[in-house]
């Protein structure tokens, strides 16, 4: 069985300190294996949002642990925090979060960039994820020319550029067409098949549906539903985590 990439225990987060404060997350264990796809759902203030921040290292927990990728999140500071960002997560946001005065192959060629990462290099990785992700013909382009569901493929192009353990992505398609977002689903269930570790957070049951192999949902800051234990990957998902995907 694959070993987990992301490992939380006694994870609390509170930002009001009164006494009457509710956390926005209290004493969460949570354990997601690489290969995995798991999806968070949970209504507006339940914590998703919190649970991604402190994974992506956005946040830091009042108490407990946070490791990824065997790292402990919880104990970087600010200048390892941003070199763990660059190198062990790509994220997916809802609104692309492209930069419109960059083209989109600049865009998708920055993480290479901020990594250090040679220059030849790393055009021809962008040049191979805008192939593969089905964007080539826009490489030129301003992301302002390209519909809903091509600027988050692009975004999803940069956040794979520097080969992260780990993919998170936050309401994907919630900016996006009914057709959009099923090519997104489409997309990601494609990632995960080719061996990509995610994790989802959404209010889209049916995205959590199409793409997750788990889903777990929260109330309130607190684990109330996950539908089972992390599962043993399947052969083809173990490999190509290991070799870190097609397109990763």
């Amino acid at each position: 069985m694959n070993a987990p990439i992301i490992r939380m225990r006694g994870v609390g987060r509170t930002y009001d300190r009164s006494e009457a404060a509710r956390p926005a997350l209290a004493g969460l264990d949570l354990e997601v294996r690489a290969g995995e796809a798991l999806a968070v759902l949970g209504r507006s203030g339940s914590g998703k949002s919190t649970l991604l921040n402190l994974i992506a290292g956005l946040d830091r927990p009042s108490e407990g642990t946070v490791e990824v990728d065997g790292v402990g999140v919880h104990e970087l500071g600010e200048a390892a925090l941003a070199e763990y960002r660059r190198t062990r997560i790509g994220m997916v946001f809802q609104f692309f979060n492209l930069l419109d005065d960059l083209t989109v192959a600049d865009n998708v060629l920055l993480p290479a960039q901020l990594a250090g990462m040679g220059r030849a290099e790393a055009r021809a990785r962008a040049s191979e994820l805008l192939e593969r992700l089905g964007v080539a013909r826009h490489a030129g382009a301003l992301p302002g020319r390209l519909s809903g569901g091509e600027r988050q493929r692009v975004a999803v192009a940069r956040a794979l550029m520097n080969r992260p353990p780990l993919l998170l992505a936050d309401e994907p398609t919630g900016a996006l067409d009914t057709a959009s977002a099923a090519d997104v689903r489409d997309l990601l269930r494609g990632l995960n098949a080719e061996g990509q570790t995610i994790l989802l957070v959404t209010h889209d049951t049916a995205l959590a549906e199409a793409c997750a192999r788990r889903t777990i949902e929260l109330l309130d800051g607190r684990l109330v539903r996950d539908t089972g234990a992390a599962p043993e990957a399947s052969p083809s998902a173990s490999q190509g985590a290991s070799q870190q995907g097609a397109v990763r």
